[in-house]
């Protein structure tokens, strides 16, 4: 362990004095040394000399005591030393060289054994520990220089093996101590750097040294690295380089060179036979540190006599460190093994480590890097050996992270190649490579063959099936190597920009692959099983983990850009527009050279179609040349289908222009074709090679080469040389062309005379060193130099690797991969168990739910929620439309239900995860979701269906009873019986149940501890999930995600209504052959899930009203589809349909511009079948009811007309008619509700009608056994609405004037728009079976025919007509039928009485007055006869009877007395219409009241003159008078005729 210099507390003389001691002590020990321990015979004695003295030896004994001479200077060098320094008080005044040289001597003697040289290598590392050699010692430069040499040359006699390596072991500590542990390492030179750094290294890689003193000399060394190679942060680039490229030229300190041996020469057997050989056969065993290819000398020269000390190590020194690691790790050279490899990797990943990230800054250290250290470290990254691979794979990621922005091309080398071998190979044959890949001459070195190194995009081989240049296969990493490789990945792709740089370095260049996308394919795939892997489930599942995690690194360091967590790109990068454009262009020469591939025709047209080609033409460039351009440049095309292509006949222009771009100029042929030639590969044909050589010549002859005189000499030159490349690297031909030969065959084609053997012999070593590779046969090691050579050829273009923690490229980056992104974190969130994995996969669905937010991409969202919809187990494929009676238990005061779902899911612990993150997302983000809300819903309809929903969720909302709870059972009902009570309570609400309640017809079954357990673990999960937070978000949800909601929720109703009723349908229909399943009479049993789905859609909207106009048609189009066939569901799922139609009414009315689809849903409404609408008629009319109070809503007579016809529809509900006739009624009663216009008067007529009809209905024929039907009470509550029915028409006339006169109206228009439907509608009610109907409506229509305010047209005989015609006449016609009678036997001669009574004083009124015009009236008297005939006869009562003859009595005295009756004189004086209607009327009323005219007006005899007869009145009038009906008044014409 090395001591601080401050932990020395005593004298540096001292420390001196007691290592020569201890050297010399040791010295004495060997009886070589002891001997000559104290004579002078060794040297001149110093006082012989000075005292004059000559001392001679004899000649015998030279030789002898030579070698006794050399020991004992040795030896006196030491006592030398101590008497000079003691006479010295400070050791330190004297020079440093003459301090520590007898130990120099002593070390560098071959003459010392172990021992000996252990003692003085610590006594120097006792010197360095005390501070004796530091840097203030005087001749410190030229000590160092020596202590280099003497470390560096070594040499002893060898004794046994352990001893012999501690001396090599304390070598390597004075070396750690010069240059690491003390001061003076920065004083050392390069050469000395070298020296000593060679000796380190030597000693490391020597295999036959024991195993602790190689580690110990590989950790000395790397130590020393860290500490030289740190000088480079220190150092100033631009000197150093200066100074390396002076040395270079002049060495003023000695050639600065390192070279490792692999073994240590001169050695002797002492090493346990490590090392062998000797230099003479009379020298002793001695082990020396020397390097034989060393040319330095044994014996350092006196310092005196070097050169002036060198400036501190610099650049020089570690450039040549630097380049003999590199040159260990080449995997072809045979002279160094594995082990060597491993130990130099060992150490150059230090002095990356140390240095990388200045390393760039010196171009010749980055050079080397470059190349050849990345190309020998990919080419160890394939190593069997895992020592090596692993030390590999470290070095490559230290000098990635150090010096990525040197290294973009090499980086994507590796990248491509880790992918290609640990992606899961296709499913094809294995391609033999045993005649180009042949293997490693050394075991663990990987065969010479590398992977590809050209651009190749993956996604193209997906563009229509399209070939692309094809990626050769690599053997997948498996097991452990497949570990490493992977981990090394995951460390170079953990840094927070990694993929955003691999995105803007790779992707957005069109010159290299698509690696980010590459990647992150890979990695999405590989956190999926690998089928074809035989590793073990631990490794495997190592793995998927691996790559999980660099997905989720990947979304966090997104997610923490989005949250600004970012850094602002540079000004002096190129624009991130620049960069989004190459990366569309791009993709677009990917797919035209895709379609190229696949048929340059169509590629071609692509290709101008998006102004690839074509686009920027000028006199310098023309069609041709720009499409050659394009063909040179773009290296995603087939080679071979491009030489094919460009050599075609039609194509010669081209192959012109394409041939054209190559420069020639002073290039000999060889290389000229060599770099033609690797552009596209020859094609088979020989007229196709043919055009291409002579485009060839041509264009190079035009280039002026030396040598050549004609055209046709280039071109015989161009076959020869491919014939010659052929000849020479092709395997099977054995017998090879020679430089004779070749010079043979082109004997005077050269114009007629011969090349010089020179030009010949250049073409042919040309040839023989450097194979023309054609494109496409790239493999071995032959491909691989030549793809490593492009690679370099475009990294001189490429530019540097740009590295900066940009949120500009994410979106972009997210789009494209964020649906495998999520899958890959979907199957790992199932399939893993590990807790830590699950949470970070949670972690991941967060963040990519926050990215899809930020990026407003509500796909990636909807994934999301997808995906873990999916894990949650909540989704039903089948939801069954019968809930069963599920037990239902207390738990702590709260009602429980135990069902299926609850206990499965309260088991799922993974599902409740998922349920809560997923619900977790949502919550808040609800704007972000779109196609997502299906399975939102689809999970609540679940829930529902299961009783797991919060309370608020089961609610649905009407006009009656406020809100009620949706129930999950009901019974099929045919439709519900009116009730007697009142109340706002449904018309179905007795036999609805809660959600929670249990049918007690059915049994249920009891829930165990187990089960009830796992419910109130899925009930806290619902909890956790805040179902009722996320439902009130929805009506706070943007317009686009509240539509996309409100279709999820339309879909799924559609799902379960209308669709299934088609599915059910159609499976009855071919179950029994019968087509009746589809006539209508099929009804689908009561689904809850439905009804939930519509209330839960409704609900929103309303909540959501000024969202109203996007979502109307949604809901318009469900509810329309239901109410259109309401017979096919359940009465429950219609009422809800209404009721929601009806509340979303009131919101149409609200927006002027929807107020026609008001109309258009209450058109809906009143279509329903009868029993269809009397079941939701309280729905209706409330409904309605809420909508009118808007009077705004309702502006012309065709809306008040659907809004009665909505009414009628609540006439025959007995609580619906109650509401609507009261609304009537406030139309029209007096008041601040009064509401009455022109539009709806007939509207009113219409459905006060309806009422009084109503009243008519309850009369029910008479049963079997009663003779009489039973008029109800008048006070029924029907019965009263139809009389109040029949008075309130009557007291509309009141608004008939004020009407006519606001709209200025002519009579005959007040008649038809207002009179005339008044008096019809009462007319039709004073037949109605209800007596108090009946009578009530005949007397107020007499009142109002007979009244002062009846409005008609005086003038008009044709409206008196019509008043007859189509009011009275109909209405005793309707009386006299049998069916009227039945409903009411004992009132109808009443009636009839009122109606022979109305029939007469209308008559009176209209036709019989002073001021009448004149018209004729005969028909309709005659009609009126008829009618009176009909009534006698119909009752045959003498009440009757008597009623009918006084009335006509009254009106035939009332027209005799207007004269209109007038019977004959005896002058008479009467006109023809006189005449007639008297003769007529004598002959009509002879036929049921014989003599009754002349009782009522005497006829004086008339005495006529014989020939004059007057005919029978039956001769003319029929003598049976029809018995009914208004159709016989065509007989009634036919006979006034006649008597005209």
């Amino acid at each position: 362990m090395t001591i601080p210099a401050t932990g020395c507390q005593v004298s540096k003389k001292h420390v001196l004095l007691s290592e020569i001691l201890a050297v010399t002590s040791v010295m004495r020990k060997n009886s070589r040394w002891a001997s000559g321990a104290h004579t002078l015979t060794a040297r001149d004695s110093a006082l012989a000399r000075d005292l004059g003295l000559r001392r001679s030896t004899p000649n015998t004994d030279i030789q002898k005591n030579r070698r006794l001479s050399q020991e004992a200077d040795l030896m006196c060098g030491f006592q030398q030393l101590k008497r000079t320094i003691w006479d010295v008080d400070d050791i330190e005044a004297l020079p440093l060289p003459g301090l520590i040289g007898p130990f120099f001597a002593l070390i560098r003697s071959p003459l010392s054994n172990g021992p000996i040289t252990s003692a003085a290598l610590s006594a120097l590392h006792s010197f360095f520990v005390c501070n004796l050699i530091s840097a203030t010692s005087l001749s410190l430069e030229a000590a160092l220089i020596e202590l280099s040499s003497t470390v560096s040359h070594c040499k002893f006699e060898a004794s046994d093996s352990s001893g012999d390596e501690v001396v090599l072991l304390k070598i390597m500590t004075v070396i750690h101590d010069c240059i690491v542990a003390s001061s003076v390492g920065a004083f050392l030179g390069d050469v000395e750097i070298c020296e000593m750094l060679e000796t380190v290294l030597t000693t490391a890689c020597q295999m036959r040294l024991s195993e602790i003193l190689r580690r110990s000399a590989e950790s000395t060394m790397v130590s020393i690295v860290r500490t030289i190679f740190g000088r480079l942060h220190a150092l100033n680039p631009t000197a150093e380089e200066a100074r390396l490229l002076l040395n270079e030229e002049e060495p003023q300190h000695g050639e600065i060179s390192m070279s490792v041996s692999a073994s240590i020469t001169d050695a002797g057997d002492s090493l346990s036979q490590a090392l062998e050989g000797v230099t003479s056969p009379t020298q002793q065993n001695i082990l020396s540190l020397e390097n034989p290819e060393r040319s330095a000398a044994t014996e350092v020269e006196d310092p005196s006599q070097t050169l002036s000390p060198p400036r501190p190590y610099g650049l020089p020194a570690l450039l040549e460190l630097l380049r003999v690691l590199v040159n260990i790790l080449d995997p072809n050279d045979q002279v160094h093994t594995d082990s060597t490899r491993l130990t130099a990797l060992g150490i150059l990943n230090a002095a990356v480590e140390t240095s990388g990230t200045v390393m760039g800054d010196y171009p010749s250290l980055s050079a080397l890097i470059l190349d050849p250290g990345c190309k020998y470290l990919f080419q160890l990254a394939r190593s069997d050996n895992s020592f090596v691979l692993q030390a590999a794979l470290r070095t490559i990621t230290t000098v990635f992270q150090t010096m990525r922005k040197h290294l973009k091309l090499q980086q994507e080398l590796y990248l491509a190649f880790s992918i290609d071998r640990l992606a899961a190979p296709p499913q094809l044959k294995p391609i033999s490579s045993k005649k180009n890949n042949p293997t490693s001459p050394r075991p663990g070195t990987p065969a010479t063959g590398t992977p590809i190194l050209g651009p190749v995009d993956t996604e193209l081989e997906l563009d229509k099936g399209s070939p692309v240049p094809s990626r050769p296969l690599v053997q997948p990493a498996r097991g452990d190597t497949r570990d490493l490789m992977l981990e090394t990945l995951s460390q170079l792709c953990r840094h927070p920009s990694s993929m955003v740089d691999l995105y803007v370095n790779y992707d957005c260049d069109i010159n290299c692959e698509n690696l980010f996308e590459r990647l992150i394919e890979f990695l999405t795939k590989g956190v999926y099983p690998w089928q074809y892997s035989s590793a073990s489930d631990a490794q495997q599942l190592h793995s998927q983990y691996l790559c999980l995690d660099l997905l989720l690194a990947f979304v966090n360091d997104m997610t923490a850009r989005a949250e600004g967590r970012s850094e602002s790109w540079p000004s002096n990068f190129i624009s991130p527009d620049s960069l989004m454009q190459d990366k569309s262009r791009k993709k677009l020469v990917l797919t035209g050279a895709a379609r190229f591939n696949s048929k340059p025709k169509n590629g071609i047209a692509f290709l101008e179609e998006n102004k690839l080609i074509y686009s920027e033409l000028s006199p310098e460039v023309s069609r041709t040349r720009s499409l050659a351009i394009f063909l040179k440049s773009c290296t995603r095309l087939d080679k071979r289908l491009l030489g094919d292509y460009i050599s075609k006949p039609d194509n010669l222009e081209l192959l012109k222009e394409f041939i054209g771009l190559f420069d020639f100029k002073d290039k000999p042929i060889a290389d000229a074709m060599r770099e033609m030639l690797e552009t596209f590969r020859l094609p088979g044909e020989s007229q196709q090679i043919n055009r291409i050589t002579e485009t060839f010549a041509s264009i190079y002859f035009a280039s002026g080469p030396a040598e050549i005189n004609t055209e046709d000499a280039v071109y015989v030159l161009a076959y020869s040389v491919i014939m010659l490349n052929t000849d020479l690297h092709n395997p099977q031909i054995r017998k090879r062309m020679a430089i004779e030969d070749y010079q043979r065959n082109l004997r005077g084609v050269n114009g007629g005379t011969n090349f010089s053997p020179e030009y010949l012999q250049g073409i042919y070593d040309s040839i023989r060193k450097r194979e023309i590779v054609m494109p496409e046969e790239h493999t071995g090691q032959l491909g691989f130099e030549y793809a490593w050579k492009e690679l370099l050829a475009r990294s001189r273009q490429s530019g540097p690797f740009l590295m900066y923690n940009s949120a500009l490229f994410d979106l972009d980056m997210f789009k494209t991969v964020w649906k495998p992104l999520i899958s890959a974190i979907a199957y790992a969130f199932i399939s893993f168990d590990d807790d830590y994995v699950i949470q970070r996969a949670i972690s991941g669905f967060r963040q990519c739910a926050t990215l899809a937010g930020h990026f407003h991409l509500p796909d990636v969202f909807d994934f999301v929620v997808v995906s873990l919809s999916q894990a949650t187990s909540l989704l039903y494929e089948n939801l069954p439309t019968q809930v069963p009676n599920y037990p239902v238990v207390e738990v702590e005061g709260q009602s429980v239900t135990v069902s299926s779902l609850s206990v499965k899911f309260g088991t799922n612990f993974k599902g409740q995860l998922a349920a809560v993150v997923l619900f977790n997302i949502v919550n808040g983000n609800g704007n972000a979701l779109r196609e997502g809300w299906t399975q939102i819903f689809e999970m609540f309809q679940n829930l529902f269906m299961h009783s797991l929903l919060p309370t608020r969720m089961l609610q649905m909302e009407d006009f009656l009873g406020g809100v009620t709870m949706i129930p999950l059972r009901g019974g099929q009902h045919s439709r519900p019986a009116p009730r007697s009570d009142g109340g706002l309570l449904s018309a179905l609400s007795s036999y609805l149940m809660t959600p929670y309640g249990a049918s007690s017809e059915n049994l249920v079954p009891e829930a165990t501890d187990t089960e009830v357990e796992s419910t109130m673990c899925t009930i806290d999960c619902i909890t956790s999930c805040r179902l009722d937070e996320l439902y009130a978000q929805t009506i706070q949800l943007d317009s686009e995600a509240l539509v996309a909601a409100i279709r999820a929720l339309e879909a799924l109703a559609h799902e379960r209504t209308i669709t299934k009723w088609k599915q059910e349908s159609d499976e009855l229909t071919t179950a029994f052959n019968t087509p009746s399943a589809g006539d209508g009479t099929f009804t689908l049993p009561y689904d809850p899930a439905s009804v939930f789905l519509l209330e839960t859609m409704v609900s929103i909207t309303c909540q959501t009203s000024h969202y109203i106009e996007d979502l109307w048609p949604i809901l318009f189009e469900h509810l329309s589809a239901l109410l259109s066939a309401p017979t096919h569901y359940s009465v429950l799922l219609i009422e809800r349909a209404v009721v929601a139609l009806l509340r979303l009414c009131l919101i149409l009315a609200q927006k002027k511009t929807l107020r026609d689809q008001v109309y258009v849903s209450l058109d809906l409404i009143a279509g329903l079948p009868p029993i269809v609408a009397n079941s939701v008629a309280e729905q209706i009319v409330a409904g309605v009811t809420l909508i009118l109070q808007n009077r705004d809503i309702v502006s012309s007579q065709t809306e008040w007309n659907l809004v009665f016809a909505a009414l009628r529809s609540t006439t025959s509900h007995p609580e619906a008619a109650r509401s609507t006739f009261d609304l009537v009624l406030n139309f029209v009663t007096d008041g601040e509700s009064q509401w009455m216009t022109p539009d709806h008067f007939n509207g009113l007529i219409t459905i006060l009608d309806e009422f009084a009809n109503s009243a008519g209905q309850s009369i029910r024929l008479p049963q079997r056994g009663r003779r009489v039907p039973s008029q109800p009470p008048p006070d029924t509550p029907l019965i009263e609405r139809g009389r109040r029915a029949i008075d309130t028409l009557y007291d509309m006339k009141r608004f008939i004037a004020p009407f006519a006169e606001s709209a200025g109206l002519q009579t005959g228009q007040v008649w038809h728009q207002y009179c005339l439907p008044l008096v019809l509608s009462l007319g039709k009610q004073s037949t109605n079976p209800s007596r108090l109907v009946r009578h009530t409506a005949i007397s107020q229509l007499q009142r109002l025919l007979l009244g002062p305010r009846f409005v008609y047209d005086e003038n008009d005989h044709g409206q008196v007509e019509e008043i007859f015609n189509s009011v009275i006449f109909p209405l005793v016609d309707e009386l006299l039928k049998p069916q009227v009678q039945q409903f009411d036997p004992q009132g109808i001669s009443e009636t009839r009485l009122r109606a022979s009574a109305l029939l007469c004083k209308a008559f009176m009124h209209f036709e019989v007055r002073e001021n009448r015009t004149k018209s004729d009236i005969r028909i309709l008297w005659i009609k009126i006869l008829d009618l009176l005939d009909r009534l006698i006869n119909a009752g045959k009562t003498d009440q009757l009877y008597e009623a009918v003859s006084e009335s006509l009595k009254n009106v035939v005295l009332v027209m005799n007395a207007a004269n209109i009756l007038v019977p004959p004189s005896q002058d008479d004086q009467r006109d023809e219409h006189q005449r007639t209607l008297w003769t007529a009327t004598q002959a009509r009323l002879e036929q049921f009241l014989p003599g009754f005219l002349a009782e009522v007006i005497p006829t004086p005899q008339l005495q006529l003159p014989p020939s004059t007869h007057v005919p029978p009145s039956t001769s003319e009038v029929p003598a049976t008078a029809p018995s009914t009906g208004l159709g016989h008044l065509y007989i009634y014409e036919l006979s006034a005729t006649r008597i005209i």
